[in-house]
């Protein structure tokens, strides 16, 4: 499925885990000395407003790819 409901992904246990966050992936990976890609904080933004006004949230790597699709580049 490509969006979920917050709920949904409480009751999947994966909220906090990617394509939905990648806070820890990126802190292993820092601390690990691996390269990281960190998305833009724009992809949240739009992330969140989405969410607002869908109810539903989708992966930040697909939130990205409708922005570049859109125009969108950083």
């Amino acid at each position: 499925m490509l969006a979920r409901t917050r709920s949904q992904l409480i009751a999947e246990n994966r909220l906090h885990s990617p394509p939905y966050s990648y806070y820890d992936k990126w802190m292993n990976d820092l601390f690990r000395g691996k390269d990281v890609k960190i998305i833009h904080s724009d992809v949240y933004y739009v992330r969140a407003a989405l969410e607002n006004r869908t109810g539903l949230i989708y992966s930040l790597p697909v939130v990205e790819k409708m922005m570049r699709e859109a125009g969108w580049d950083r």
